[in-house]
């Protein structure tokens, strides 16, 4: 077991309520029994096709052979099969040979492949962030080149940011695009590290949305432009050198490549201008977005098959006895019923429990800011706004220590290769990396999202936490918790005002602890959502006569939540109050 099926439909279903989104005419054609089927189809594939390579290609990671990345050789079957069920372009239009599928549904479909096996899944869904650049912002052109193979597999999309010396500063990349005597084609040199499925041979061409500067081009991320850059030119296949320098050896992850390309060394190298010049970045945002809450829901896909693999150990595994049994001559016993051991299975089930509702929540927004009008899309795209950096960043933090949790779980053999939450736990620890380091999200949040629109955003957060208290404190079981959330969110809220009225007077001091504060919102707002949680499952236990172990098990999350993770906030809020800026005074002599 690597995901729990019932889980997933209590979250959606009767949560998070997605049918729902019925109401609006672009998912209008959707219902449960639609939505029912994406789920058993994505279980199929992921049963079926992913799991059965999890550990080979872990054992077996791609390798660069005479210029070409050699990977796993499941993945050509695996990307077709992905192409020929509509996955890559599921959230489509109809006109767009689309499903018109509600990104939310396409995000739980997606939190099954992952958990099955997050480096097969990474390739196919690389591509529809990459096909979904040209659709938006291409033109006409560039989609009927483009976009219809790489639709069908035979083409690869990836993101291609990162250079040398500019990882998380884009301002300063030095990749250029000249001008031919082509309007819109351009001659790309440069290069770029770290590009996931940069290059492989589970594909007949790799199609890299690349950022590149034009030459006069304002400085800084005003001058950055977005670029088409196949691997082999359209539609005579011969190479447009952009060559493969070299692979990187990661500590998890193993079964996607990691190119480091050289783009244009001999001066061949051609690229297409997507959209108008010096707008890549705004472009390339909306991949990155999308990409963030997705990175979140990678952390947390690990996160949760790791807790499964350490659950049913500890179901299995006897070791010691009840405290208090002094009859040696007893059996021993499973380790779950040690209340450590529980202590750290509760971790992990109320973090990615908790951490799912988020991400679902958030992709339930960005269907409504899609399809919705008015007042209640513009209100959402601003919630959404504030809730990505830490759908992000408090997912992929987390799931390092509650994949850690696993392995303690196992003991001695969690540290073995016989047993898979040593892989989880390597996996895990890209993701705090992934799209932005948690530092960058951190001064994202407080130093823009919380401000912005004169902090409207944050307004909408608390007036809906504010809601759900309200309809928690109808339950008399729940009223503890909602008082409890009352407390923090005030504090919450005048913790954020003394961070915001020292911004002017100190911008350093103000976003040292931005990290810190990240955390600090991540915990609250988990806290909310399981809050919800509480409700459907207390609302469901009443109907269900207080028989349902899985429900009883909702609330014992919950409340461990309550306990162990939201009193966090009191250690965090006391730092963050505090006047010592020592980070901010450390010299470097001193280290």
């Amino acid at each position: 077991m690597y995901f729990s099926k019932k889980d997933l439909h209590f979250q959606l279903f009767e949560n998070l309520q997605v049918t729902e989104l019925g109401r609006f005419p672009y998912f209008q054609d959707h219902d449960r029994e639609t939505f029912q089927m994406v789920l058993d189809s994505a279980e199929q594939i992921a049963t079926q096709s992913l799991r059965p390579h999890l550990t080979d290609m872990d054992r077996n990671e791609p390798q660069l052979v005479d210029g070409k990345i050699h990977v796993h050789p499941a993945m050509g079957d695996i990307i077709r099969q992905f192409a020929e069920g509509g996955w890559i372009n599921a959230t489509f239009s109809y006109d767009e040979g689309g499903q018109q599928l509600p990104s939310v549904m396409h995000m739980a479909a997606g939190f099954i492949f992952q958990s099955a096996n997050y480096s097969a899944s990474v390739y196919p869904f690389l591509t529809t962030g990459a096909a979904n650049l040209i659709r938006t912002f291409g033109s006409q052109t560039l989609k009927e080149t483009f976009i219809p193979n790489m639709l069908s597999g035979k083409w690869q999309g990836t993101m291609a940011l990162t250079e040398p010396d500019a990882g998380s500063s884009l301002a300063d990349i030095r990749t250029t695009a000249h001008p031919t005597d082509r309007p819109g084609v351009y001659k790309i040199k440069g290069q770029k590290i770290y590009i996931s499925c940069g290059d492989h041979d589970a594909c007949d061409n790799v199609i890299h949305l690349m950022l590149a500067k034009i030459p006069g081009a304002p400085l800084g991320v005003k001058g950055i432009s977005l670029f088409v850059v196949p691997q082999k030119r359209v539609p005579s296949g011969e190479g447009n050198d952009v060559l493969t320098e070299g692979i990187y050896h990661k500590m998890g992850y193993k079964g996607a490549p990691i190119a480091h390309l050289m783009i244009g060394s001999q001066d061949g190298c051609k690229g297409y201008l997507v959209g108008e010049p010096h707008q890549g970045l705004a472009y390339m945002f909306q991949m990155m977005n999308e990409a963030r809450i997705g990175v979140g829901m990678n952390a947390v896909a690990i996160g949760t098959a790791a807790y499964y693999a350490s659950l049913d150990y500890a179901k299995e595994r006897p070791q010691g006895r009840k405290l208090g049994e002094k009859d040696l001559s007893q059996p021993q016993v499973p380790i779950i019923k040690h209340a450590d051991v529980k202590r750290m299975l509760l971790f992990q089930k109320a973090i990615t429990e908790g951490a799912l509702n988020l991400i679902l929540y958030c992709a339930q927004l960005a269907d409504i800011a899609h399809a919705g009008a008015g007042k209640d899309a513009e209100e959402a795209a601003l919630l959404l706004d504030l809730l990505t950096p830490i759908a992000k960043s408090y997912p992929s933090e987390m799931c390092c220590l509650t994949t850690s949790a696993a392995v303690q779980v196992l003991g001695g053999a969690g540290y073995t290769r016989d047993f898979p939450v040593e892989q989880y736990y390597r996996e895990a620890r890209i993701h705090p990396i992934h799209e932005g380091t948690t530092g960058i999200h951190g001064m994202d949040l407080l130093g823009r999202k919380v401000l912005m629109k004169d902090g409207i955003a944050l307004r909408l957060l608390s007036k809906a936490i504010v809601e759900t208290i309200h309809s928690a404190e109808k339950q008399e079981k729940l009223r503890p918790f909602s008082q409890s959330l009352q407390r923090y969110l005030e504090k919450a809220g005048a913790l954020t005002q003394h961070l915001v009225a020292k911004a002017p007077r100190d911008p350093e001091g103000f976003l040292a602890d931005a990290s810190l504060y990240l955390e600090y919102l991540g915990i609250l707002v988990v806290a909310w959502r399981w809050l919800a949680m509480g409700i459907t499952a207390t609302e469901s236990l009443e109907r269900e006569n207080a028989q349902s172990d899985f429900l009883h098990g909702k609330l014992a999350a919950m409340r461990y939540f309550y306990e162990y993770e939201l009193v966090k906030m009191d250690g965090l809020g006391k730092r963050l109050s505090s006047l010592d800026q020592v980070t901010v005074e450390m010299r470097q002599e001193w280290f």
